[in-house]
């Protein structure tokens, strides 16, 4: 059964807990990265900028040790301190229209080596070892993977008694966001929670397999220095309810040589394709497609049932053998876009001609996640787009 365990976290003084969270680095554009690194001291993009600015120049070495200065600078200053013991935290992201809730614990890396922790999508060595190297020289990591669990009563009994007590944390993010962080001391709670999730029979990655798989990586590499922090990562534990899954759609470059024609004839012998004008259109169901050619809508419903994963059909009948595109993760012919971001974005590359064509998918159900993960099948490469997705520098794990 899985096992979680409280830790000595790393974290924002509570009068700049606002000032120093942050999205993930590269979720900024150019302008707005220039704009928080000019204007706010305390942001923790600071702490994370030596480590994505001159890639070519620096050395990793270089890069993840100017990382690790900055966030030790920081901790000088007071403007980040540490829990005085281990403890588990309880956190809450509300958007406009989406309530999400989990517990920020740390996660046992032999159950994840075990099986006990299930992963759904494949990961590329040279990003495992990368982010196993930057874990290494900095010391910490402040992205939990995000955990999903079945939905359980109890938990959400406890969640919503540990709600009604002062948090630590309350504040509203630039888009609008409002973050809660509660802190979970008491020995009673934390007993209750590594019993109740040792009750659980498997856990399942939503999102952050390169994270754990690093952290894995690192702890193997490791696990002899007598460290006792490298045998657990942080994690977000949401319930698998409140885990919203959005799709990560298509766009392509060129034709693969192919005229119009000859392309719609192409994808007429796997779809049945409905000609949709100008109209906004994204799927309403599994085994349909949209696609945005020529700036045209069309939909696209499945002939056949080759595969029961959407991106998987479509590269099968339509990536592959017609647009030759072989590796997803590294071709620069496709590129990718998450279904939380508008379908006027899809239809402006696409008009802008960079792109020639643009496909939508439908979201998969976290139902066939698991399914999948517990055959120990995965999921071709950009098929979910997961959230919640916590804030950088809220909760830090040090190693």
């Amino acid at each position: 059964m899985p096992k979680i365990s409280p830790f000595k976290a790393v974290r924002p003084t509570r009068d700049k807990a606002a000032l120093v969270t942050s999205r993930s680095y590269d979720d900024y554009s150019a302008a707005e990265l220039a704009s928080q690194l000019d204007f706010n001291p305390f942001s923790f993009l600071h702490v994370l900028h030596p480590g994505y600015v001159n890639v070519q120049k620096n050395d990793p070495v270089r890069r993840f040790g100017q990382v690790k200065a900055k966030y030790l600078d920081f901790k000088h200053e007071g403007v980040l301190k540490s829990e005085s013991d281990p403890i588990f935290y309880l956190y809450e992201m509300r958007s406009k229209s989406r309530t999400y809730t989990g517990i920020v614990a740390g996660i046992s890396i032999q159950d994840y080596l075990d099986g006990k922790i299930r992963k759904h999508e494949d990961t590329l060595e040279y990003r495992v070892e990368q982010f196993e190297e930057y874990l290494h020289i900095t010391g910490f990591n402040t992205e939990p993977v995000l955990i999903a669990y079945p939905e359980n009563e109890k938990l959400y009994n406890w969640i919503s008694l540990a709600k009604k007590h002062r948090p630590l944390y309350l504040f509203s993010s630039p888009n609008r966001d409002r973050h809660t962080l509660w802190r979970i001391r008491d020995k009673s709670q934390i007993d209750f929670l590594v019993s109740e999730f040792d009750e659980i029979p498997a856990l399942y990655i939503a999102d952050g397999h390169h994270r754990s798989a690093s952290a894995a990586l690192l702890f193997e590499r490791y696990k002899d220095s007598g460290n006792d922090k490298l045998s657990n990562f942080m994690a977000l534990l949401v319930s698998e309810n409140e885990v919203r899954i959005n799709e990560y759609n298509r766009v392509i470059r060129d034709l693969n040589g192919l005229s119009d024609s000859d392309f719609l004839s192409k994808i007429k012998t796997a779809f049945d394709l409905e000609d949709l004008g100008q109209e906004l259109w994204k799927p309403t169901k599994k085994g349909e497609f949209g696609m945005y050619f020529r700036h045209k809508f069309y939909r696209l419903s499945t002939k056949t049932t080759a595969s029961d994963v959407d991106a998987q059909f479509l590269y099968d009948e339509v990536l592959a053998p017609i647009l030759e595109i072989g590796d997803l993760r590294n071709d620069g012919r496709i590129e990718y876009l998450p279904g939380n971001q508008p379908l006027t974005k899809l239809v402006e590359l696409v008009d802008s001609e960079e792109f020639e064509v643009g496909f939508t998918l439908f979201p998969i159900a976290f139902e066939q996640i698991r399914k999948l993960a517990d055959a120990g099948e995965i999921l071709p490469p950009k098929s979910t787009y997961i959230e919640p997705k916590i804030r950088s520098g809220l909760v830090i794990y040090e190693l």
